[in-house]
């Protein structure tokens, strides 16, 4: 199941990462470059900390194939028209309810505890738009007050660690609830501008 949710993370967080490459009129290396690291960063530095080798995406050598096909077919559409502009940010959403659910899942297999395996899914979640955000020459949305973003991911992993441990419940109940709690929490963020309160010293 994890290998499916993967595979629909790496597409919903590729979309985003060319769009978000375009937004900044970029050419086709820098949209794919992107569009590659918003969907395989975080997953790519989980596995190195949980030392799975090889690589998610050098074991399943199809999905820099299939971003490279993606950043290449959305970089010669026209442009995004303005009233669609309200709907970029959901493949972002989309692919951190799947990446958060796969991380927490691949740390709990590996034996860490439940706290640990809700980084994971954080990791997992949101350090390939923390890389993209760099990439394009922007304070990483992780870091300053913006929509909660993290806290999503941190709050749908610990759903779907709860729901798969204690719930009488189906183990893909369990992981659609937590990427529907994901996703919906990430949207209504965005829509209320729900964000954390700035700490300064000034």
């Amino acid at each position: 199941m994890f290998v499916v949710l993967e595979l629909a993370g790496v597409l919903s967080a590729g979309i985003f990462g060319v769009l978000l490459a375009r937004r900044m009129r970029m050419d086709f290396i820098g949209v794919f470059t992107v569009c590659f690291v918003m969907a395989l960063g975080g997953g790519t530095l989980r596995d190195l900390l949980l030392s799975r080798h090889p690589l998610f995406w050098i074991e399943n050598s199809h999905y820099p194939v299939i971003l490279f096909v993606l950043a290449l077919v959305l970089s010669v559409l026209p442009r995004v028209p303005r009233s669609m502009a309200k709907w970029l940010h959901l493949p972002d959403a989309l692919g951190l309810g799947f990446f958060t659910v796969v991380g927490a899942g691949y740390a709990m297999q590996a034996g860490c505890t439940f706290f640990i395996s809700s980084l994971f899914g954080v990791i997992t979640g949101v350090f390939g738009g923390v890389m993209s955000d760099v990439i394009c020459n922007e304070v990483p949305r992780l870091f300053k007050a913006a929509p909660l973003y993290a806290t999503c991911s941190f709050t749908g992993a610990w759903t779907f660690l709860l729901l798969d441990q204690y719930a009488p419940v189906p183990e893909i109940v369990a992981v659609a609830v937590s990427i529907a709690v994901t996703v919906l929490f990430r949207l209504a963020s965005l829509r209320w501008n729900w964000h954390l309160p700035e700490h300064s010293d000034e």
